[in-house]
């Protein structure tokens, strides 16, 4: 009974996005949030480079960020974590970088 529950919430989750490109088999993970005053303003990837959130949109778009959908709020684009199983690589769940 609970998987029906789960299936609604993916696809509530899914629902929410505007876009989910297909990542390039190269593509990096978000590992970490850069933020400034508590305000997520740019992610960290898995090479370890940071990035703005505007120049993390357009890698996704481009197939080379996995693991992410594309939504908006008002006129900015931003990502989020496309849901699955694990809710530890979901990003609001990822550790902090302060600016």
């Amino acid at each position: 009974m609970n998987s029906n529950k789960n299936d609604f919430g993916t696809k509530l989750a899914y629902a929410a996005l505007d876009e989910i490109p297909t990542p390039k088999k190269n593509a990096k993970e978000i590992v970490g949030l850069v933020k400034s005053s508590g305000r997520v303003t740019g992610y960290q990837l898995s090479d370890g480079s940071n990035i703005s959130k505007e120049k993390g949109v357009a890698m996704a778009k481009a197939g080379e960020i996995q693991g992410v959908g594309i939504a908006h709020r008002k006129d900015s684009e931003y990502l989020k974590s496309l849901p699955d199983s694990t809710e530890s690589n979901n990003l609001g769940n990822l550790p902090s970088i302060s600016k």
